[in-house]
């Protein structure tokens, strides 16, 4: 039976890391060695998912966790970029490279390097490795994944007390079963608050994640645009780097955005749309980067599933919007709806 590692609470927590990036990481090339290697010393390793960094969303979250752990343990670290069109074996072939540099942990930041990682974790027995949003059955590989339904159906409450066309709408990247779960959350969310009188518009902008959905604003742009001509006054993206489009395109026409992942409200990168910015859902991506890398740290590495929930803080909603706060009951509604999906009364689905 696969060892599954227990969760601690002071390893995570939203509030407690930064989600915005602004210095610049470094990169790494291929320095030789065979497969015993890696793993020798401590240094943290990030290959970005599609969008790269400057996503203000997802990758960057994974670089805050990244910074945090370099600052607080003297990490030599490496943060390294997707390329255009690449392949499985693009992936891990720079993996592999990364655990030969003795970069340890080595963390895929996305489902993408799933196999890839599979192949690479076998190779490099020594190195401890992380991927997020996936599951890789590997005795050195922590799979950090989150309970993003339970974040969403959060934004769902907070839509259905800020509507006031009764249409709200939601912009999926890619249509795959980890946007899914964004969808169901917030659908869920939005009935439950509304008792079925609230609308939602969904629309994924890609079938497959090389056609670009979670890295064209502009596909992100055009969607919101459409929801918005049918009346939807808020609209909840889920699309990576596409979700600077929905951002842009909400301000414009002034209605709500929901952001994603990290808090975009902060964004200095998205601080001429804030005051259009009412939450976002929070999946604390650089609270389980530096989590795996803290393990790492103290000779006690993260393996097996790790699942980063509302009762450990891994997922939440922003409330940074002063605006958040003057919408009738929605705060009280928030703080009951969460309430509830920590004590069970509340199951959230996932489909």
């Amino acid at each position: 039976m696969r060892r599954t590692s227990k969760l601690t609470r002071v390893a995570v927590g939203v509030a407690s890391i930064a989600l915005a990036a602004t210095a610049c990481g470094g990169t790494s090339s291929d320095s030789g060695g065979d497969s015993d290697s890696g793993g020798d010393t401590k240094g943290l390793a990030i290959a970005y998912d599609i969008g790269g960094k400057g996503d203000q969303s997802f990758n960057d979250a994974a670089y805050a966790g990244l910074e945090k752990a370099q600052k607080e343990f003297g990490y030599k670290t490496a943060d390294i970029e997707p390329t255009e069109g690449e392949t499985n074996a693009d992936k891990e072939q720079r993996l592999a490279s990364l655990a030969r540099q003795g970069y340890n942990p080595v963390i895929g930041i996305g489902f993408v390097y799933g196999p890839p990682m599979e192949a690479v974790a076998k190779k490099y027995p020594k190195t401890t490795f992380g991927i997020v949003d996936s599951v890789v059955e590997a005795e050195n590989v922590a799979s950090l994944v989150f309970a993003e339904e339970q974040a969403s159906y959060l934004a769902g409450v907070a839509a259905a007390k800020a509507t006031k066309t009764n249409t709200v709408g939601f912009v999926g990247g890619v249509d795959i079963p980890l946007i899914h779960k964004f969808e169901a959350g917030y659908k869920q969310g939005v009935q439950d608050t509304s008792g079925g009188k609230v609308k939602v518009i969904s629309q994924y902008l890609t079938q497959t994640a090389e056609e670009g959905g979670f890295a064209s604003p502009d596909k992100g742009k055009a969607a919101a645009e459409g929801q918005i001509e049918k009346k939807a006054d808020v609209v909840y993206q889920a699309a990576g780097l596409s979700g600077q489009g929905v951002i842009e395109a909400a301000a414009k026409a002034k209605v709500w955005a929901i952001g994603v992942d990290s808090d975009q409200y902060k964004q200095a990168a998205l601080a001429n749309y804030k005051q259009y910015i009412l939450t976002s859902a929070l999946k604390d991506v650089g609270g389980a980067v530096y989590a795996l890398a803290k393990s790492v740290q103290d000779d006690k590495p993260l393996t097996g599933t790790q699942t980063f929930d509302l009762k450990v803080n891994g997922v939440g909603l922003a409330e940074s919007n002063p605006e958040f706060a003057k919408i009738a009951g929605l705060s009280e509604a928030v703080a009951k709806a969460k309430a509830g999906i920590i004590d069970g009364s509340i199951k959230v689905k996932t489909e």
